[in-house]
């Protein structure tokens, strides 16, 4: 050990004082609308700016999820939000609440009419502007009068197939903003009306014209001009783009809804001695249910009755079952993988541990990185300064050339490869598939916030019980005297113990019943107090404790041994002599030391932090390989501790699980909950670890930062596409059609580029 720090001896533990950000602020509460019509984060942003502009009222707007997460004064009515929105120009309600997943048919996923709609008017629009654009492409298939069939083909994909663009920039129009679909409208609608004036008033439609693609902008004959395959070919490819980014963003969102998805749908209720089966919401507190082998368990509850092993991989991610008895909790969603459960029921509906890990998914995918609320102030400006730039395209082109086609056309494609909905989805869906993931794995992450903490962590403090070990006594070592039975000893000691409720006594019955298998009944029981116990077993007087004047040789060095290693030793023996001695201690998970080497691997430097004695801190440390130990520190100093750290110039996570953590979990950079802790915990920490591995504490952080690298990622492409693509296009050097099919690709990627944290291992 290098360091070894100790505070005030452990006494008395009080109530730490509140962690911040526990409670929301009084008078406040929290509103979540679903938003319609938004088709870009131009859309969104707008949405959010008339929101924050109501006194009382703190908006996110999320584009890729739909939904507006509010915070408003308690004197802010719903109807004044929603109101408000519709003013903006789009549609508002309250989410429904949760109802039981219609089972879909054998090998088919459920079906989303807003996908279906848009699969058929891509379809459609696809079948009519292939030609179109085929006959402009290649000369050899241009007969007399084709200009003519290109336009009944190409006139349903402009009108019909581009009516969402259109009906989008009226809208906005109407309300005195500028969108996404106001570049595509108007570079769609300009290239159409083009074509018609050139057709119907121009050389266009004379009979032997023939037209030859260009990529790039060319002197061209503004008369004999035509751009009917700019026009289709554009709302096609920005269909196929909307269609893809649609089927991803489901996809990205998969996760969250399988997660809330999850649990049984009814259940068999034990009621006046019969089984009744009923639907889970209208399962109460209290109520005893039956959960056979294969069923999932309906909701929280405890073990009443029968013994089993539960598969909690659906929920945690863990893939070996847990064995549950009489006592033991079990959590909804989980599988029976073993005998017949009666459990009663301790939470049910938006209390249990399911549906508040949903929340705090869903609340994580609906925030904000500092990054991505930049790239959304740029989107709120984007369209304006696009239409700009586009005007002063073709004026400077006008002006330098003389070529009204050029200029038209480069200031089309200006108009039509800006993007900003790769900066609305760059964070918003790789916080979805991240976070989701996350929940699949049992981590659930709280913000996005979070990400940017655990990029900058250099230092890890580990609470030791419960986080580091398993927060449970349990015998460890038996030393019988010369001439004593090993099994003879603890199945005495272990008999008697089990009378017994103190937490020792309960690990030396346990590991004496594990070993040697059923226990005699003792009787005469008798407890000494702070000294041990005492009474019959078998006929022998047998006595436990400290109640031994002397111990042989061999059990004295036992004793002392134990004690240096920080374990509690108890000795046992009959008829006045003592004959074998028994640790106790507080064992290390099995985990924890592989856990410690995967976090000193992330650049890490792990930290013990305990209330226990020196000796104890120093085993725990040593068996699972951490150097620093601060030992014998108050429940109230903890913070003290983590705000030592920090002025330091660390940057500190902390790792517990108890109410004596949770102002410590607040207090540190990254607060990291254990999900078999403490209320108090859980909402105190950034990050919670649904299953009781320490390694997943390693995996949370690998998962946090591929998550910001992703969206970095996304943020960099986005920008940067924008960047290269708009002088491009300004200098003529992109054709329409090829600037729409780059415009509906960068959203593809930003989306797919996220995806791949889905196979975050």
């Amino acid at each position: 050990m290098t360091s070894i720090t100790t505070g005030p001896t452990a006494a008395a533990t009080p109530t730490p004082p509140e962690a911040p950000g526990i409670r929301e602020p009084s008078g406040t509460r929290e509103v979540d609308l679903l938003i319609g019509g938004m088709t870009c984060a131009s859309c969104a942003a707008r949405v959010e700016r008339k929101l924050n502009r109501m006194d009382g009222v703190t908006a996110t707007v999320n584009f890729a999820t739909e939904k507006a997460k509010i915070s408003c004064a308690d004197g802010v009515q719903v109807a004044d939000l929603i109101a408000t929105v519709e003013k903006t120009g789009y549609t508002a309600e309250e989410p429904p609440p949760p109802q039981p997943p219609e089972a879909a048919a054998p090998g088919q996923a459920p079906q989303d009419p807003e996908l279906t709609a848009l699969r058929h008017r891509l379809l459609v629009s696809g079948l009519l502007a292939v030609p179109v654009v085929l006959l402009a492409m290649v000369p050899a298939l241009q007969f007399d009068n084709w200009q003519w069939l290109s336009l009944t083909l190409a006139a349903p994909v402009v009108v019909w197939g581009g009516r969402p663009f259109h009906q989008a920039a009226w809208t906005n129009a109407r309300h005195g903003a500028a969108t996404m679909d106001t570049l595509v409208s108007v570079g769609t609608l300009a290239a159409f009306g083009w074509s018609l004036w050139a057709l119907f008033l121009g050389d266009a439609g004379m009979p032997g014209m023939h037209d030859e693609f260009r990529f790039t902008v060319e002197r061209m004959d503004p008369a004999a001009t035509i751009y009917l395959e700019v026009a289709a070919g554009v709302v096609t490819l920005i269909l196929l783009g909307r269609f893809l980014e649609a089927r991803a963003k489901r996809r990205a969102g998969a996760a969250l809804r399988a997660l809330m998805e999850l649990g049984a749908k009814d259940v068999a209720v034990l009621r006046e001695g019969r089984e009744v089966r009923v639907p889970v919401a209208e399962l109460r507190v209290g109520d005893r249910f039956v959960v056979r082998p294969g069923e999932q368990v309906a909701t929280d509850g405890t073990v009443v009755e029968g013994v089993s092993a539960i598969d909690q991989s659906l929920l945690t991610g863990e893939s070996v079952p847990v064995d549950v008895g009489v006592g033991d909790a079990v959590t909804g969603a989980t599988v029976n993988a073993g005998g017949r459960l009666v459990v009663e029921a301790t939470r049910v509906g938006t209390d249990t541990q399911l549906a508040r890990m949903a929340k705090l998914v869903e609340d994580a995918q609906n925030g904000k990185t500092e990054v991505q609320r930049l790239a959304d102030r740029i989107s709120a400006v984007f369209v304006p300064a696009v239409i700009l730039i586009a005007a002063a395209t073709f004026g400077t082109w006008l002006g330098v050339t003389g070529d009204t086609a050029a200029a038209f056309t480069a200031a089309v494609a200006v108009l039509i490869i800006a993007c900003p909905c790769a900066l609305g989805l760059a964070t918003p869906t790789a916080l979805m598939v991240g976070t989701g993931r996350g929940a699949q794995l049992g981590i659930l992450i709280k913000g996005p916030e979070v990400l940017e903490s655990t990029r900058r962590v250099d230092t890890v403090v580990l609470d030791k019980t419960g986080t580091v070990t398993t927060g449970r006594m349990t015998l460890q070592e038996v030393y019988a005297a010369e001439g004593t039975d090993e099994q003879e000893l603890l199945r005495l000691a272990g008999a008697l113990e089990h009378a017994s409720e103190h937490p020792v006594a309960r690990a030396v019955a346990a590991g004496a019943e594990e070993r040697v298998g059923q226990l005699p009944p003792a009787e005469h029981f008798e407890n000494v107090p702070g000294r041990g116990v005492r009474g019959r077993v078998e006929g022998r007087e047998v006595a436990v404790g400290r109640l031994f004047d002397e111990l042989p040789p061999e059990l004295g060095r036992a004793v002392a041994a134990a004690e240096r290693d920080g374990r509690t030793a108890v000795v046992a023996g009959w008829d006045g002599a003592a004959r074998g001695v028994l640790t106790v201690a507080d064992a290390v998970r099995e985990t924890s030391a592989e856990a410690v080497r995967e976090l000193r691997a992330l650049g890490l430097r792990p930290v013990l932090l305990t209330g226990d004695n020196r000796a104890v801190a120093q085993a725990v440390a040593q068996a699972v390989g951490i150097d620093e130990v601060i030992a014998e520190v108050l429940p109230e100093d903890k913070v003290d501790v983590v705000r030592r750290l920090r002025r330091e110039g660390r940057i500190v996570a902390m790792v517990g699980d108890g109410v004596n953590d949770a102002a410590a979990l607040a207090t540190a950079d990254l607060g990291l909950a254990m999900g078999t802790g403490t209320d108090a915990a859980i909402e105190a920490g950034d990050l919670t670890l649904v299953r009781g591995d320490l390694r997943v504490a390693a995996d949370a952080i690998r998962l946090s930062r591929r998550t910001l690298a992703t969206i970095k990622g996304n943020l960099g492409w986005a920008f940067g596409y924008n960047l290269a693509a708009l002088p491009l296009a300004a200098a003529g050097l992109l054709n329409p059609m090829i600037a729409g099919a780059a415009m509906a690709f960068s959203s593809v990627f930003v989306v797919t580029n996220s995806l791949r944290l889905r196979r975050f291992r």
